[in-house]
């Protein structure tokens, strides 16, 4: 049988995931049960649990941030740099930083980690060969990356994971990718594909909206797609995790994967709500309910009434005011919606964000878009803002977006690690 490069990686990827899952585990605390009764173990739980044995005699150095903790919160720098077992030799900081001190487009930039003397290096807005140059002068042998991500392919961290997976091909390094779910299940991809001429930060390559994968799957499509020269990659995954299960039934403490994401039912909501970045309302930053909370100076309660009148499956939507403390409207009150989700499983978040551009665009005569088309870039194309300003309903704009979606779901298909 001939295999694809595509197939071959992903074949390879799965037997050293494998491999890990082998090795003796002795875990030193055990894991809470999820649901059914299973234990949802991590891959750093895995990696560790395995005496760190894929990363025997390589200088390590770790893309992470907050998230990157174990179950009893302990930050997995401050083990690795404790345990004998690894050779951990630095660590590289993506946006909002290591340790989590900088706001949305900011970082902490190179310095000394206070609490293990580790150096720490930048990787925020860094690509390509200065990226690579930056894993180069760290000395490490193989980047290891462990980030929580949310599922909506505009949050940046899965394009660290790109850029980083890049610049080691580029340096000769390995990478491995330690897994953890996706806090809003992985049952499906949702939205519009990314049209490759839109690609910047908050989208570099062409997937949908909603992805639908944890980081070892997008690791794994990233490598056999997208990447010009595909880097050595190991992908440890985790045990007692199922597609269809949200971020409760993990029984993982959850850590604010940025400033804005403060809860999992913040997430569920990111990948539909975040398209209020590219218009004049406040998509809720600077308030205590990001992206859940809506709305702008005029705006009353007929964009409530209208959104609700949709009948959008597992939603409803509040007649909300609110003053946010920074961003938008800063120290303003301002006339919205809030988004109460009361049925996870049914509910779309992307075409529930599209219904609301269409009622917002609707209900109130001051919507405009940001006048440099940021929309566009949320999105991934023209498509969704031309269309709502020709007039489209929502029913509309998905369908303009179903056949790229079936083709990326075709192809997603192949990389999925878990049932």
């Amino acid at each position: 049988m001939t295999l694809s490069r595509r197939n071959l990686l992903a074949t390879t990827a799965a037997v050293a995931a494998g491999t890990t899952a082998a090795v003796s585990a002795g875990t030193a605390q055990a894991a809470p049960a999820g649901h059914g009764g299973r234990r949802l173990r991590t891959g750093f739980e895995r990696l560790a649990d395995g005496g760190y044995a894929p990363l025997a005699g390589q200088k390590v150095g770790i893309v992470t941030n907050p998230t990157g903790i174990t179950r009893d919160v302990r930050h997995i720098v401050d083990v690795m740099h404790a345990d004998d077992r690894v050779d951990l030799t630095a660590v590289f900081g993506p946006e909002h930083g290591f340790r989590g001190t900088a706001q949305a487009g900011g970082s902490e930039g190179r310095y000394d980690d206070p609490a293990t003397g580790l150096p720490v290096y930048d990787t925020y807005l860094k690509s390509g060969q200065p990226l690579a140059d930056v894993f180069t002068t760290s000395g490490v042998d193989t980047v290891v990356f462990d980030i929580q991500d949310v599922g909506a392919r505009f949050y940046t961290y899965i394009w660290t994971l790109f850029d980083c997976m890049e610049a080691a091909s580029l340096a000769g390094k390995r990478f491995a990718v330690l897994d953890r779910p996706n806090p809003v299940t992985g049952r499906a991809a949702l939205g519009p594909v990314l049209h490759k001429e839109f690609a910047t930060f908050v989208g570099r390559q062409p997937i949908a909206q909603a992805h639908g994968m944890t980081v070892a799957e997008l690791a794994l499509l990233f490598n056999g797609e997208f990447l010009p020269s595909p880097v050595p990659l190991e992908t440890v995954t985790m045990t007692g995790w199922k597609r269809s299960e949200f971020f409760d039934a993990s029984g993982l403490p959850w850590v604010p994967p940025s400033p804005n994401m403060p809860t999992p039912e913040c997430a569920l909501v990111y990948s539909g709500t975040c398209l209020f970045e590219g218009t004049n309302l406040s998509e809720g930053r600077g308030t205590a309910r990001p992206f859940e909370l809506l709305g702008a100076e005029g705006i009353d309660g007929g964009w409530a009434a209208a959104a609700n009148d949709l009948g959008l499956p597992g939603v409803r939507f509040r007649e909300a005011y609110f003053a946010p403390t920074f961003s938008k409207f800063q120290g303003k009150t301002v006339g919205g919606v809030q988004l109460h989700v009361h049925d996870r499983a049914a509910f779309d978040p992307v075409r529930t964000g599209i219904a609301l551009l269409v009622t917002a665009k609707r209900s109130w005569d001051g919507f405009a878009w940001r006048s440099d088309h940021w929309i566009d870039k949320l999105t991934g194309s023209t498509r969704v803002r031309t269309m709502i300003d020709a007039g489209a309903d929502t029913d509309e704009v998905v369908d303009g977006w179903e056949s790229e979606l079936a083709a990326f779901r075709r192809t997603r298909r192949q990389y999925l690690l878990y049932k």
